[in-house]
């Protein structure tokens, strides 16, 4: 467990603190679900429970709904709800064309994911079985055990380019989802807390109460178990008077408690806060790489602050987001300066599928640009030099048509810059291979 009796004053608010930050995952989930699937909800990623959202585009400059946005894939999102039984998914053959789909149980850990990398690139049929089902599914149906009866998928589809979408589009019209016989469908009942349509569900969270944040952690937890190494943060949760499926009565506590409670509660969201802040990552050559997400086992402060952080984090086995603020000398990066990033031509980036380098303002959003190009990576007509490296050029300005296909444009002012390496290969994962840093021009 988290140490935080520094933190409090009593055992009581320790005891709320550690629960707080255990439950901490399971409620920003939740409150994401409802933003995403409630009856008139509209927007990228909106859609009824067990039901596809396809987002069409890739956003550009003017998009600001999600920070650090992506890209280079177009998204497939859905919410899956298992309790009243298994939901099937359909995958089409994608050729060559690189795919995931991410599946997270109510905790945020990844406990399946379709694609690419381990269920390669033809058709596919699965079936998400919540806890406890134990029916006959049809033959040639692959079976994938959801540890909580709420799921969210998270797909992602390479898209090379504008001129691409509509291959993209065929590829996600292939992804579906149809509740298996017996199914009765998601209930719509959510359970006490707010069906905020407006403010960002980690923002939501925040401001819960104490009363407001356990009750709707004991609502929750009746279909979305802790797994059995979490048992002593039941017995935890169970001495607060959270149980799973019971209400929880906050008026019967002692006014004492109540205020305890409370105190362990804003303790608790004040060291989620601080650890996302200050996130786990190896920093080398002006980069931060975390190669430890999508998986916490019983690292609940970890887990807790990734999803603060960006909630719906990626296994490293799929994806790794090196993100540099700084040049190769420590120097916070800026449109003022030029830049330049060289890959050794026999250090270039490692991947089974492909990398990009992505740009963002000091508010992680595009960079409006003549170019329109936020991204750049090796689905591009790069320029190599003879010896066979190759050279970025990072800048405001521009450097001459005869150099612009390696230019990514930046901003005037602060700015950072975040690697993807999509199915990177063992040295990546390893740390025997590293980005090199960004040296600032003249």
């Amino acid at each position: 467990m988290t140490d935080v009796k520094s933190e409090t004053t009593t055992e009581l608010a320790a005891l709320a603190a550690e629960a707080y930050v255990f439950a901490y995952p399971l409620i920003l989930m939740e409150l994401t679900k409802r933003q995403f699937v409630a009856p008139g909800a509209t927007g990228p990623g909106c859609a009824p429970v067990n039901t596809f959202a396809h987002i069409p585009v890739a956003p550009d400059a003017s998009f600001e709904a999600v920070v650090s946005p992506n890209a280079d894939t177009l998204y497939s999102t859905a919410w899956l709800d298992l309790s009243s039984g298994p939901v099937l998914l359909s995958v089409p053959e994608t050729g060559s064309r690189y795919y995931l789909l991410e599946m997270l149980d109510a905790w945020t850990n990844v406990f399946a994911c379709p694609g690419t990398r381990t269920t390669g690139n033809g058709t596919g049929e699965f079936a998400l079985v919540g806890p406890g089902w134990d029916g006959q599914l049809p033959v040639g149906v692959q079976r994938m055990d959801a540890p909580t009866s709420t799921v969210w998928i998270i797909g992602r589809t390479q898209a090379n380019g504008v001129a691409d979408y509509p291959a993209v589009h065929a590829v996600q019209a292939g992804y579906r989802l149809t509740p298996f016989d017996g199914a009765t469908g998601p209930s719509a009942e959510h359970g006490p807390g707010p069906v905020d349509l407006a403010t960002a569900p980690v923002d939501q969270v925040a401001a819960l109460d104490p009363a407001t944040f356990f009750a709707m952690t004991a609502h929750v937890l009746a279909a979305n178990p802790g797994r059995p190494d979490d048992a002593p943060m039941m017995k935890a949760l169970e001495r607060l008077g959270v149980i799973p499926g019971r209400p929880f009565d906050w008026d019967a506590l002692t006014p004492q408690d109540r205020k305890d409670i409370a105190r362990g509660a804003a303790a608790g969201l004040a060291l989620v806060v601080e650890a996302g802040r200050a996130p786990r990552a190896e920093f080398r050559n002006g980069w931060l790489t975390a190669y430890d997400l999508g998986e916490y086992g019983t690292d609940y402060l970890h887990r807790a602050s990734v999803a603060w952080v960006g909630l719906g984090a990626n296994l490293a086995a799929d994806a790794l987001y090196p993100l540099s603020r700084v040049d190769a000398d420590g120097r916070p990066l800026h449109g003022s300066n030029a830049y330049t990033l060289h890959f050794e031509a026999d250090v270039l980036p490692p991947v089974g599928a492909f990398w990009s380098l992505t740009l963002y303002n000091d508010r992680q959003f595009f960079v409006d640009n003549p170019l329109n190009r936020y991204a750049i990576g090796d689905r591009d007509a790069l320029e190599f030099n003879p010896d066979g490296s190759l050279t970025l050029l990072i800048q405001h300005d521009s450097p001459g048509e005869a150099r612009q296909a390696n230019w990514l444009p930046a901003p005037e002012g602060s700015f950072n810059l975040i690697m993807r390496l999509y199915l990177p290969r063992p040295e990546a994962l390893d740390g025997t291979w590293r980005m090199p840093g960004i040296r600032r021009v003249g």
